[in-house]
Parts: structure tokens; C-alpha cells; sequence
């Protein structure tokens, strides 16, 4: 690390989230490099972690060499002045999670197909799918098919390996389903599309009226970003175990109850669903508040960020 940095020579080194890396910091500091933590968080389990007599006098040392820690919540920082943070560090900057930009993709043909097939369709997409989570989108999904014919079920699950476990075990049940990665077309008689591909996500929001957002309906999960799928104007969906992103949830519902739907499982969601798909105002108010809601929290957010950067690290360091 030493060569590294004195290589590199930065003036400066910004971490994100909760990557705490006791020789970078270490070695940083002595180097006299300022150091800041954005989107600063800890999970209930690392808190827990670095809150042992053993581990706490590292925390407490590590978390003195920043000049600038930026924390998700109130929560959050108070998890970090427990690990005796210094006061005078901790800013609060918003989560640059909400820093969702417009971006020109390089070859959009393949989306732009997808989009042509989906057209006549009445579209849903679960997204950030993990491991069990598939068992509750088909189950719903099956029910929907009945007074939905023309329905098309996306799912994308978290590992791209995973969406073709899931294709198979639904080819062994006699279900019909398109994969991405093979360039399978939705013909009659293909409701399910999954996604094992990477990097397309943001994009294939744009195809869907409504997202419902994985890795929150099981225990032990720790939901995902659902502000993607806000900007994209989908009526957003998600379990109730969302972990660190519990503060996103309730930002955006505090802005507008609609923007932001929890659900506890298949039956709830089943429900939500059908409402949707019967109801276009229903629908549509739903995407709106999401989308606003979005909009509201993310505007400031780089600017912000860069301020208390400049504030706090930069201007001591040019």
C-alpha cells in the first residue's frame, strides 16, 4: 500500500459507503492524505462487528483519520459517533445512490427490439431477484396469466447465473420461457422473459410500467436501489426487508405515500398487481409520484456532495 500511495501520490482519497480498508487509511493518513467516507453506512451486522472490545479500538482509530464522513441517515451517523467518529466530521450530503444520470448507450438496438415485442403487452418486471425470491414472482405471475393473457413477466435476477437455473427448472415444468443472452424472441406462447445478462438494468426499466424491486421479501435480505426505477417512471414495488436502503423507502414515501409500495409476499403482491393492471389512474398516479418523488431527492444530491467535499477536504488540500 505504501508503494502505492507513493506511487499515486493523490491528495486526497474518497471511500464509498463502508469500505474500510485498515491500510489505506493507516497508510493515507501518514502520508498526510485527506480521506473522506461518502454514503457512509454500516449494517446492522458490521455495527455489531466492529463494536466488540476487541475490533473497537481499530474502528475508533480508523474512523479518526477522516476529515469528512457523510452518512446515509441520522441512523447511521449515530452508529458511527458510537465508534467514536469524530463529531466535528460527520456532514450529512444526501445519497448519491439518487445520482441517477441520463445516458446515451452505445448500441440500444437490442432494447429497442425488446420494446417493439412488448408493445402490445401488458408488461411487469421483478428486478434484483435472489435466490427463492423466483418461487413468489411465478407464483403471482401464474395467477395474472389467467385474467392477463397478453401479460409478460420479466425477471432479472441479481446473478446472471441464477436466471438460467430459473429457466431451466421452468422449461423442466413445462413453461415456456426467452433467455437474454440467447437472443430468444417473446413468440405466442412466451409470457416469461429473463434477464441473465449484466448491465442493462437501468435500461430495461424504461420497457416496464412497474418494477418490483428483489432482495427484500426473505429475512436476512437487504433490499436494493429502487431509485433507478424511480427515475424511470416505473410504479416501484419492494418487500419489506430493504436493510440500508430503508432510508430511500422512506424519503420517498415521506415526499408522496404513492411513490413507494411495500409488500409482504405473494398475496400482497398479487393483489397490488391486479389493481394496477385494472386501474390506469391507479397506475399512472403511481408512476408519477415515483418519478417526482425521484426527481425531488436527487437534484441537489452531486452538488451537495461536492460541497461538503470542497468544505471539508478539498479546498485544505490544493
Amino acid at each position: 500500500m505504501d508503494a502505492f500511495l507513493g506511487y499515486w501520490k493523490p491528495n486526497w482519497i474518497v471511500i464509498m459507503e463502508s469500505e474500510l480498508w485498515p491500510n489505506l487509511i493507516i497508510g493515507a493518513s501518514k502520508c498526510g492524505i485527506g480521506l473522506a467516507l461518502l454514503n457512509a453506512r454500516l449494517s446492522a451486522k458490521s455495527f455489531r462487528h466492529w463494536s466488540r472490545p476487541v475490533l473497537f479500538p481499530l474502528i475508533s482509530l480508523l474512523l479518526s483519520k477522516f476529515s469528512l464522513i457523510a452518512p446515509l441517515s441520522s441512523v447511521q451517523a449515530i452508529h458511527f459517533q458510537l465508534l467514536q467518529a469524530p463529531p466535528f466530521s460527520i456532514k450529512f450530503s444526501g445519497d448519491l445512490k439518487y445520482a441517477v444520470d441520463e445516458y446515451e448507450q452505445k448500441d440500444t438496438r437490442h432494447i429497442e427490439y425488446l420494446q417493439k415485442q412488448l408493445s402490445q403487452k401488458q408488461v411487469w418486471m421483478a428486478a434484483s431477484i435472489h435466490r427463492g425470491e423466483e418461487e413468489i414472482i411465478m407464483g403471482v405471475h401464474n395467477v395474472l396469466v389467467q385474467t392477463h393473457p397478453d401479460i409478460v413477466t420479466i425477471i432479472v435476477p441479481r446473478h446472471p447465473q441464477h436466471g438460467q437455473e430459473i429457466a431451466e427448472e421452468l422449461q423442466k415444468g413445462g413453461q415456456n420461457v426467452a433467455l437474454r443472452s440467447q437472443h430468444e424472441e417473446l413468440i405466442p406462447g412466451i409470457s416469461i422473459y429473463l434477464v441473465d445478462t449484466l448491465g442493462e438494468l437501468r435500461q430495461l426499466y424504461k420497457l416496464t410500467p412497474i418494477a418490483v424491486i428483489g432482495g427484500s421479501f426473505f429475512p436476512g435480505l437487504a433490499g436494493h436501489n429502487i431509485s433507478e426505477a424511480a427515475a424511470a417512471g416505473c410504479a416501484v414495488l419492494t418487500g419489506h426487508h430493504v436493510g440500508h436502503f430503508s432510508h430511500m423507502v422512506r424519503e420517498m414515501q415521506q415526499l408522496n405515500p404513492l411513490s413507494v409500495m411495500q409488500v409482504s409476499g405473494k398475496l400482497e403482491l398479487e393483489k397490488v398487481l391486479m389493481e394496477l393492471f385494472a386501474d390506469a389512474k391507479i397506475l399512472e398516479s403511481r408512476q408519477k409520484a415515483a418519478k417526482e418523488a425521484f426527481h425531488a431527492l436527487s437534484s441537489a444530491v452531486v452538488s451537495s456532495a461536492w460541497d461538503v467535499l470542497n468544505f471539508h477536504l478539498l479546498r485544505n488540500k490544493c
